[in-house]
């Protein structure tokens, strides 16, 4: 006896597939992912959020692979480079390169060389023949040089360097040969990511409230008294005493208030993430006085929005 026995019919919205057309399928997801990274390199994106397939693109730091997925380990700024993946952290150490501009305290004193912190994974040095020494900067260094070492740097003393080079350990050496470097002074220390601390051709800035800005790419910046460069040239081009001196000068009610204003609108940009620059500081700085913004609404939520809006909208 034969039974007829009816098969269930496709619903309406099943249709089948043939194998061109699941290759177009993954050409258009390719091209997706694609235009997500073009448009992600300045997005921000969170951890355990999907990047793109692991079968189209290469991970690279910041990311992992779980089932065939790229997926962002820290948050952060999507970046790609042909085929490559990778996530920028927003908050990290620093990441020196030879020739970077810094910003440092000095945490301990050792035979002929100073540790100092500079925001990195690991204390800097600074040797003691990398520094300016009284009596000729190109003189050698001798035994009571070595001996005075504190007279020059001791702990806690705050300075700008540069990054001349690397140990074998991966530890930077820093040096203080320029008159533009050495011990800072007359002035407040502030800390950001360093990653909104943009290169630019100088980071000694003064702006026209007698303000001077060190814009350390380390991601301290040092906010000070602005210091004439002929105020610490000497009769023999080298002074000594005020170089290398502790105490501060004095400072007037104006210039105090002045630096207090501008710390306040790096705090405002960097808690908003907008990347530092010279022009960007300035423009900040004569929105707040266009407004006449006291120094302490500065740091009010809607006046920071307010002035983040206006410096975007210039940009």
């Amino acid at each position: 006896m034969i039974e007829f026995t009816s098969f269930r019919q496709h619903p309406d919205n099943f249709s089948v597939k043939h194998p061109e057309d699941v290759d177009m399928d993954m050409d258009m997801d390719e091209d997706e992912d694609e235009d997500f990274l073009q448009a992600g390199s300045s997005k921000i994106t969170y951890p355990g959020e999907y990047l793109t397939s692991s079968q189209a693109f290469m991970r690279g730091h910041g990311t992992y692979v779980d089932n065939e997925d790229v997926i962002a380990s820290v948050s952060g700024t999507v970046e790609r480079v042909n085929k490559l993946v990778t996530v920028r952290a927003v908050r990290t150490r620093y990441n020196p390169e030879v020739g970077d501009l810094v910003v440092g305290r000095i945490t301990e004193v050792q035979p002929r060389r100073w540790k100092v912190e500079a925001n990195s994974r690991q204390d800097a040095v600074l040797m003691l023949s990398s520094v300016n020494l009284p009596g000729g900067v190109q003189r050698r260094k001798l035994e009571s040089d070595e001996l005075q070492m504190r007279t020059f740097f001791e702990e806690g003393d705050l300075l700008v360097a540069e990054v001349q080079a690397f140990f074998s350990d991966g530890t930077m050496s820093l040096h203080t040969r320029s008159l533009s470097y050495g011990k800072l002074r007359n002035g407040q220390l502030v800390a950001v990511p360093p990653i909104l601390v943009r290169r630019l051709k100088s980071h000694f800035i003064s702006l026209p409230c007698g303000v001077d800005l060190i814009l350390g790419l380390n991601g301290y910046i040092w906010v000070s008294k602005h210091v004439k460069e002929s105020d610490r040239e000497g009769e023999e081009g080298f002074d000594a005493e005020a170089v290398y001196s502790n105490r501060n000068d004095d400072i007037d009610d104006s210039t105090r208030m002045a630096i207090s204003r501008v710390t306040n609108l790096i705090l405002v940009l960097a808690s908003h993430s907008v990347p530092l620059t010279d022009a960007v500081l300035l423009d900040a700085y004569e929105w707040s006085i266009e407004q006449d913004a006291h120094i302490k609404d500065l740091l009010q939520d809607e006046i920071g929005e307010a002035l983040v809006t206006s410096i975007i909208s210039r940009g």
